[in-house]
């Protein structure tokens, strides 16, 4: 089971939470037949707008991720609702690229660094916050400790991991945000620094059965922590007829007599889950009476 954990530091304005998404990530993968690379720089988002998510209050609150970084994966689009489920797709999931290392993905080569990373907060109001900062390394990671600092000016860690196995399946997937409330001083800032780079590569510790919390246990080894809640996650597409029919209503008159006139019949798939959605010409001939 895929779940998110919340922890805050008893002895210092610390808050953090780490997530285990091996399922979720495994579930993209299948559903979009990406490559390694790409199944990295997918999963590494899926679980980053995860955790973002997962922090917005409003009930029906929501929040995307896009990276555009111009790399031959080209656009990612991640959304998650306010409990951390997500679902997403990578524009190019069939790129192949040679490692960066022993058995390290080239994400940042995959995605790309000229462009951006926009978070798009749904807070259930008039206009929804809109965050856009420049791409630091197409990490990922990287690029959403950089947007929390710019955008938020919240300061924040932020380490991601996907490990892919031979047979392309997913084999570890998790990660942590570590953030600083008001009040932090150098000294916390000094030890959380000394964890991360005492812990490294956070896929070294998923791929050997370590859980979310364990991991950021590690990580900020120098805190007293308290858990404060453990949360269920999963790879939750919300796609439906009614949806479909309000894309086809959205093409407007003309083109929809057209379609009829031309096709017959009109096939939707979802973007996020590869679901077919298919209206015959009866229906499309309703929808277009009653517009």
């Amino acid at each position: 089971m895929d779940y998110i954990v919340r922890m805050i530091a008893k002895d210092a304005p610390v808050k953090a939470m780490a997530i285990q998404g091996r399922d979720l990530v495994q579930r993209a993968r299948e559903i979009h037949n990406t490559r390694p690379v790409a199944t990295a720089a997918l999963g590494r988002t899926l679980l980053a707008t995860s955790m973002i998510g997962q922090q917005l209050k409003e009930e029906d609150g929501s929040v995307t991720v896009r990276i555009s970084g111009g790399g031959p994966v080209g656009n990612i689009l991640v959304v998650s609702d306010n409990g951390g489920n997500v679902r997403g797709y990578v524009q190019n999931g069939q790129v192949e690229l040679p490692l960066k290392g022993p058995a390290k993905l080239d994400v940042g080569r995959a995605v790309g660094t000229e462009g951006s990373i926009t978070v798009i907060k749904d807070l259930c109001m008039k206009e929804p916050y809109v965050g856009t900062i420049p791409l630091v390394s197409g990490e990922i990671a990287e690029d959403v400790t950089a947007y929390y600092a710019e955008s938020e000016q919240i300061p924040t860690a932020c380490a991601l991991g996907v490990l892919v196995d031979r047979d392309l399946s997913v084999a570890a997937a998790g990660g942590y945000l570590i953030q600083l409330l008001p009040g932090a001083s150098e000294s916390d800032i000094d030890k959380i620094e000394a964890g991360i780079t005492r812990v490294g590569q956070v896929t070294s510790y998923l791929s050997q059965g370590m859980s979310a919390e364990d991991l950021l246990k590690e990580v900020l080894a120098d805190f007293d922590l308290e858990i404060l809640e453990i949360i269920p996650v999963e790879y939750r597409c919300y796609c439906s007829r009614e949806r479909m029919r309000n894309a086809l209503v959205s093409m407007g008159r003309e083109e929809l007599r057209e379609l009829i006139d031309e096709v017959g019949r009109a096939e939707m798939s979802c973007q996020f889950c590869d679901t077919i959605h298919a209206y015959e010409k009866e229906e499309l001939e309703e929808l277009l009476a009653s517009m």
